[in-house]
This record gives structure tokens, C-alpha cells and sequence, in this order.
């Protein structure tokens, strides 16, 4: 499969975006593949994260390189990390919220956008300017359940309400686990700290998904 862009966008905040972001960059990267990073999001929470990363001896498990790039220059910085000697397998682009311009830049990039979503009517009915700028920018769109309780019992009103918007909701959860945060703020992910953990294998199951839509 060549070299794949995925965007992880969410127009509403708090969804737990950049934390997806880093995880799944790890679950590839544990299955072999070169995978980078860019932050697009002023708040430069992926940067902040992947500069502890760097920082840490010995290096973490897996090789993860983290980028800081204006919006409007992210499809450049993308497709270059594509191409050549050290060209990667797959670019995450961590998108801003609520900045229809940076997003709709990575949208234009991407082979498929995730949009992590809390299972709740709420996060749903904010999902969908996303799915406008994903349909806008003809990349195909999933959602992903994100911080899900140990009961969810609307993730059937969640699956209905992300095909009404045009989108895939992958089969795959992840939980709100305090292991999710505890490992980003060391500059690393449960598949490091915890990799036997139900988390970890949360992840995988979400990568694995994800590895299925673009092919």
C-alpha cells in the first residue's frame, strides 16, 4: 500500500483528538511502519507532547517524528514526507478545532479523515461541520468512539447519527482510562507503558480498522 495521509479532525474540543492522534501513530508504528506527525493546532498540544518524547533516555519504543506546520502549508509538508529515501507509510495530521480553514487544508490532503467523537448526542450533533468539510473536500470520513464509559448505551444512536452525516463509525472503542493521559503526559502511549493493557489493545483494534478503510 503506498504511502497514506490521515487527517484527525474535530471541529468541537475536548474529544480527546490529539491523544488518538499519537496513538494510533504508535499502533502503526508497532506493525513496522514509519509513520509522522504534524500539528497543525495553535495549541501545539502534539508538538509539546513529541518535545518530552524527544527528550526521553532511553528513546521510547517506537520511532515517531513530530512536526509543527502553518495550516496552509500542510498538503506540502505531507507529501513530502511521502516521497524519497526516508519517506514514511502514513502522515497523521493532528487539525486544529474550530478553524474551518486549517481543517478544510488537512481534509484537502488527506485519503481519510477520523473524527473521534464522545458517545453522546451532543459531540454527534457537533460532529457535523467535520462532516460538511469532509464532504466538501471529497475525503472519505469515520468516526471513532472515543472515552467511552464502561456502559455506553447510545453508541446505537451514535452509529445511526454518523451515517446520517455521511460518515463510517468504526466497529472498535476506545475507554476513558487514566492510562491514556498518565502515558501522553510522560511523552509517550499505552502501547509503551502498558502495552498489555485492555487500552493497548483498544488501540490496535481501532488501527487495525482504520488499516481496512484505506485499502
Amino acid at each position: 500500500m503506498p504511502g497514506r495521509i490521515i487527517a484527525i479532525a474535530q471541529q468541537k474540543g475536548g474529544v480527546g483528538k490529539t491523544t488518538v492522534t499519537a496513538h494510533l501513530a504508535a499502533a502503526f508504528a508497532e506493525t513496522g511502519k514509519r509513520v509522522a506527525l504534524l500539528d497543525i493546532d495553535p495549541q501545539g498540544t502534539l508538538i509539546a507532547w513529541g518535545g518530552i518524547r524527544s527528550a526521553l533516555a532511553p528513546a521510547p519504543k517506537f520511532a515517531l517524528s513530530v512536526e509543527a506546520i502553518p495550516g496552509h502549508r500542510v498538503r506540502e509538508a505531507a507529501e513530502r514526507l511521502l516521497r524519497g529515501a526516508d519517506a514514511v507509510d502514513f502522515v497523521l495530521i493532528d487539525a486544529p478545532p474550530h478553524s474551518d480553514t486549517d481543517t478544510r487544508q488537512a481534509l484537502r490532503a488527506a485519503h481519510l479523515t477520523i473524527a473521534p467523537i464522545q458517545p453522546s448526542p451532543l459531540d454527534l450533533w457537533a460532529s457535523k461541520p467535520v462532516a460538511d468539510l469532509a464532504e466538501a473536500a471529497n475525503c472519505p470520513l469515520a468516526f471513532l468512539l472515543n472515552r467511552t464509559p464502561p456502559r455506553a448505551r447510545l453508541t446505537d444512536a451514535i452509529a445511526k447519527g454518523a451515517s446520517e452525516l455521511g460518515g463510517t463509525l468504526l466497529k472498535p472503542r476506545i475507554g476513558a482510562r487514566v492510562a491514556f493521559a498518565a502515558a501522553m503526559g510522560e511523552g509517550l502511549t499505552v502501547l509503551e507503558t502498558k502495552p498489555k493493557s485492555v487500552g493497548a489493545e483498544e488501540v490496535r483494534a481501532a488501527a487495525k480498522a482504520v488499516l481496512k478503510l484505506l485499502k
